[in-house]
């Protein structure tokens, strides 16, 4: 059964989900499990629910974890949106001393764009694909023929003189009260900036805003294809299992 299936937890700044993953499918072989991210978020306090989840799923084998930060090496580089102390923090080791399972840790993006690669919206599709996360930032994965770049992080990108995702984030639209066609001409000023360094041949746009994607996305003017996410709120926790899947049986 391991052989085809592996474990996935996505943490957030503000939920932890976790749920088993049939690789075969790019599915969830079990009912997804989520508790609130707890407060302060330390590594310690969320070392507990990532094992709590694996305990009551009963699960041995290989974990893959996503994380909001840079992630090198297993090591946070950075800490958006959880606890400073994470900073420096070996989140692998953390994990696999209190799991007990062959872990891997990934930036949450990373894990939505390997997912989505293999799985979803750039599902055979070659060449540079990039994926974008909109919601509280934007959060990014580069692709090259399905091989993930990590730790891209083109959300800081400068564009206008702002961090992009001040401007063109989810969080920005909601923020400002702004509409789909007033965000969506902000989001168009800001993909054309990516197009204009990558060349991609696809963008892939994921976050919650996704789901509304027929809102916004037929209003955007630029070269290259858009396509939504398709995996949606399961693409951190299949692309965190299949990472771990491969880094672990090659």
């Amino acid at each position: 059964m391991k052989t085809s299936t592996a474990f996935g937890v996505d943490i957030g700044g503000s939920g932890i989900k976790g749920a088993v993953v049939d690789l075969e499918k790019g599915d969830l072989a079990a009912e997804r499990v989520k508790y609130l991210t707890p407060v302060p978020s330390t590594p310690k306090a969320v070392a507990e629910v990532v094992a709590r989840l694996v305990e009551e799923a009963g699960w041995t084998g290989e974990l893959g974890a996503t994380f909001p930060a840079v992630i090198r090496h297993g090591v946070a580089q950075t800490a958006a949106n959880v606890d400073k102390s994470w900073i420096g923090t070996d989140v692998d080791k953390v994990f696999s001393d209190i799991t007990h399972c062959a872990v891997t840790v990934l930036n949450d993006a990373d894990a939505a764009g390997i997912a989505e690669a293999r799985f979803g919206a750039a599902k055979g599709v070659g060449g540079v694909v990039i994926l974008l996360t909109f919601g509280t930032g934007i959060g990014s994965a580069l692709l090259v023929d399905g091989r993930l770049v990590p730790n891209t992080e083109l959300g800081h990108l400068e564009l206008d003189g702002y961090d992009a995702e001040k401007r063109a984030s989810s969080a920005a639209k909601d923020n400002e009260g702004l509409s789909y066609k007033q965000w969506a001409k902000r989001v168009q000023r800001y993909l054309r900036h990516v197009e204009g360094l990558f060349s991609p041949d696809l963008f892939v746009v994921g976050g919650g805003v996704s789901k509304h994607a027929e809102k916004w996305v037929p209003l955007l003017d630029i070269s290259t294809p858009v396509k939504p996410a398709q995996l949606l709120n399961n693409a951190g926790i299949v692309g965190a299992a299949m990472a771990a899947h491969e880094k672990f049986t090659g």
